[in-house]
């Protein structure tokens, strides 16, 4: 019977066959790679199908791990649809997806756990857990607390990780250790290299990477210290030229001068990706609101606030639905964007 229904589809016009397929969601082309060899060729090597398919089905895709199956990572849709399920790749229940927007997925673990997976083609690269050389008798490998950023250059297409080890102890002499790790180098470049630190002490739980460089809040250690650093204060890792960039002014900073900013503390402020910017969310109790600043000229600091959002009246109106019991059907244990295409196969060297 398979046989037939693969002679028959042969006979379908080249044409017809890339118009047809073109109209099919990812997940179903998946499945339909069985047919036949020609429709395999077409939904699984061919890069104009792939293109073409990517257009006719825009984004976004997410990534997800859940909590009833921690082994699996999960490419979703934004219903929820699940499009493809990677099994036994998710670490676990203690490694988390980190918040990406790339066509890479990164898991981590606080202590030292990381691996980086390629969605489209279920390969895996658990980076390695020694340090660099320069830095081996600086880490304890036996109680390590780590942190990781995964990104992408654009200039050279290499995605890197930043690994930070931090030594707890501000007061008490305590450090912070950074590597850099190219996923997709050479033999030379497989290995953690040893870098600077800022200077700073930075809240390693603050940081985001966008357009392939790593950003951070300095640590709450500096609030109520006469040091003239700022709750907004921001420190940045360039993954391209693998240096620290020029300290920045958030906007909070910015706006007032050298008056003092007595009612704000670090907790109030967070940082994200949105639209491609870097984002500094300003959240307020009262009222219950936040203002989202945009980043606009990262060469002069300047930033916009484009959104100032009413969170009180949102948590009301999802009190009043069905929502958290829909939510509570599954419960997500971490999410990133995906970037990447499920029908291409052009990246299976990225790990």
């Amino acid at each position: 019977m398979r046989a037939r229904a693969a002679a028959s589809s042969e006979r379908i016009p080249p044409d017809v066959l890339f118009d047809v397929l073109l109209r099919l969601p990812a997940r179903d082309l998946c499945r339909l790679r069985a047919v036949c060899r020609s429709w395999r060729a077409l939904t699984s090597g061919d890069a104009l199908f792939a293109e073409a398919h990517a257009a006719a089905h825009p984004g976004p895709l997410f990534l997800a791990k859940f909590r009833d199956d921690k082994s699996s990572v999960y490419v979703v849709d934004l219903s929820g649809n699940a499009l493809k399920r990677v099994a036994g790749v998710g670490g676990g229940p203690y490694h988390h997806l980190l918040c990406t927007s790339l066509n890479l997925a990164c898991l981590a673990t606080d202590w030292n756990r990381c691996s980086v997976l390629n969605p489209a083609t279920g390969a895996v690269r658990v980076l390695p857990e020694s340090p660099a050389d320069e830095h081996a008798n600086r880490v304890n490998l036996s109680n390590p607390y780590t942190f990781f950023a995964l990104g992408r250059v654009a200039a050279t297409g290499e995605h890197k990780v930043l690994r930070m080890f931090n030594r707890l102890g501000f007061h008490n002499g305590g450090q912070q250790v950074f590597e850099v790790f190219t996923v997709n180098g050479g033999d030379g470049d497989a290995r953690w290299r040893g870098r600077q630190g800022p200077g700073l002490f930075i809240d390693e739980c603050s940081g985001v990477v966008v357009d392939g460089v790593v950003y951070f809040l300095t640590s709450r250690v500096y609030e109520g210290v006469r040091c003239g650093i700022r709750p907004d204060y921001i420190v940045s890792f360039d993954l391209g030229t693998e240096e620290w960039r020029s300290d920045l002014r958030g906007p909070i900073s910015s706006n007032a001068g050298d008056r003092k900013v007595p009612h704000y503390t670090r907790c109030d402020l967070s940082l994200a990706e949105l639209k491609g910017s870097l984002v500094l969310a300003d959240h307020r109790e009262q009222p219950m609101s936040m203002d989202l600043w945009f980043l606009s000229d990262v060469g002069n600091g300047l930033w916009a606030k484009e959104y100032h959002i009413r969170t009180h009246s949102i948590i009301s109106r999802l009190v009043g639905t069905d929502t958290f019991a829909e939510v509570g059907i599954r419960c997500l244990d971490s999410v990133g964007v995906y970037t990447g295409n499920l029908l291409s196969l052009g990246e299976v060297d990225m790990v």
